[in-house]
């Protein structure tokens, strides 16, 4: 159906960027859509590609810019940092270092906004060197671009890195916000940095005068929770100004899970129910520990209770890029057109895994099943399809980039750092929380998350 009002090419631009501000990104389609091919202009692919980065369909954004490069339109400044958004927020490395390429190719000098999209694009896609390259060749860095090298940092775990370019920003006569000790005080949590994220809250508080807020509350709760200081991290929850939020239980719900404590994880799961703020992950949280404590019927009990509540899980997967192309799988998954050669691929790794003395572990596994049948589940984790797949499609000596919704589980750990050295490869997996980068048998995080 056509909309109904005098068109031209201006007005339809500007049709496209309105939509895109409201948050409608179906309707700012819809209005490109009703150009003519010779009404198209880069001004209306530029605002179609905001328009699905406002609304955060970031595959949609990738894919429309694939399309506009394809329709012969030489990419401007705006669509390109749409484009590097979208990049690092689905981990789409291999097209973000394109569009880095041709940045390169046609234009004599990035300007700092670009560069620091770059920056964040090369973070967020576990490449860490190459934004720290990026970072350290610019000539102009603002506020904004010495937060997202520390965020990128944080992400990786390189929690003492993050506070020495912190460091640099201030030296430099940057004035840190609010959004930047985020990051510090992340990468602080991240690294296990106790004490130097302790000083950072104060240095915030007292030398450069800002109010923590929520986030920066949550941070303390989360570095604190992590470090074993359950009872310090829960005292905290009950004096924050803003009030206890979700974040800050959560982060202690999961910390309850890293050091067992079952009895504090239960009051945990209490405070978010009564902010009306539970999902099925917390749930499945005390429904995992109480098996793992052999609390069978407390287990199955915690996991009826998200049903009937009618919280949904969403779906776990993995995804790997290769050639540009993002190839997801779930858990047991048989659906790749490839999944002969992916699952005699899993066989091979796990026969050569076995000459390791590697034993999968099923522990972390809350399902009432014999131990065959776990580790059954176990070995066709969706995390190990991805890896599979990219040690097929890949050159030998070529990264491994997966992308997972899931938190790193122990077994899958284990055997990352195992595969990475056995096949000589750099495996390096983006979790929901941070990255985790395997060479040669060994994690970035140090064991630590």
């Amino acid at each position: 159906m056509k909309l109904g009002f005098q068109r031209d090419e201006h007005s339809q631009n500007s049709l496209i960027s309105f939509y895109g501000k409201c948050g409608e990104a179906d309707l700012a389609r819809r209005a490109f859509e009703q150009m003519e091919d010779d009404e198209q202009t880069k001004a209306s692919w530029s605002a179609l590609l905001a328009a699905y980065t406002r609304a955060g369909r970031w595959a949609e954004c990738v894919e429309s810019f694939g399309a506009m490069v394809r329709a012969g339109w030489r990419p401007d400044e705006s669509s390109m940092v749409s484009a590097l958004s979208a990049c690092a927020h689905l981990g789409a490395h291999d097209v973000g270092r394109s569009i880095h390429c041709a940045l390169l190719r046609n234009t004599a000098r990035l300007n700092t906004f670009m560069s620091t999209s770059l920056v964040d694009m090369y973070a967020k896609c576990g490449c860490i060197e190459n934004a720290a390259a990026v970072f350290d060749a610019m000539d102009d860095k603002n506020a904004w671009t010495y937060s997202a090298m520390v965020s990128g940092l944080a992400l990786h775990g390189d929690g003492r890195k993050a506070l020495e370019v912190f460091d640099a920003m201030v030296r430099e006569g940057h004035r840190p916000d609010a959004a930047v000790y985020v990051g510090v005080l992340n990468a602080c949590s991240r690294a296990g940095l106790l004490e130097e994220g302790l000083r950072c809250f104060d240095r915030m508080r007292l030398e450069h005068k800002l109010t923590p807020n929520a986030q920066h509350y949550g941070c303390m709760v989360d570095l604190m929770a992590r470090a074993g200081r359950l009872d310090d991290a829960r005292a905290l929850i009950g004096n924050m100004p803003t009030g206890p939020t979700d974040t800050a239980w959560r982060s202690l719900l999961n910390a309850c899970r890293i050091h067992g404590n079952l009895e504090l994880a239960e009051r945990a799961l209490q405070e978010l129910e009564r902010l009306g703020a539970t999902n099925a992950g917390d749930y499945i949280i005390l429904s995992d520990m109480h098996a793992r404590a052999h609390n069978r019927d407390a287990a199955a009990a915690r996991r009826t209770e998200a049903v009937d509540r009618g919280l949904a899980q969403a779906p776990g997967y993995s995804a790997v890029e290769v050639h540009g192309a993002t190839h997801r799988f779930v858990s047991q998954d048989r659906s790749h057109p490839r999944a002969d050669d992916i699952y005699e691929m899993l066989h091979q790794m796990e026969w050569q895994l076995r000459f390791e003395g590697y034993t999968p572990d099923t522990s972390e596994l809350a399902l009432d099943a014999g131990e065959e049948e776990k580790r059954r589940v176990v070995a066709a984790h969706s995390q190990k399809l991805a890896m599979a797949f990219g040690l097929l499609s890949t050159p030998e000596g070529a990264p491994v980039r997966v992308v997972t919704n899931l938190r790193m589980s122990k077994e899958c750990h284990a055997y990352s750092a195992l595969i990475s050295e056995i096949f000589g490869r750099e495996i390096v997996v983006r979790d929901r929380n941070r990255f985790h980068r395997f060479k040669r048998g060994a994690c970035s995080c140090g064991n630590y998350w």
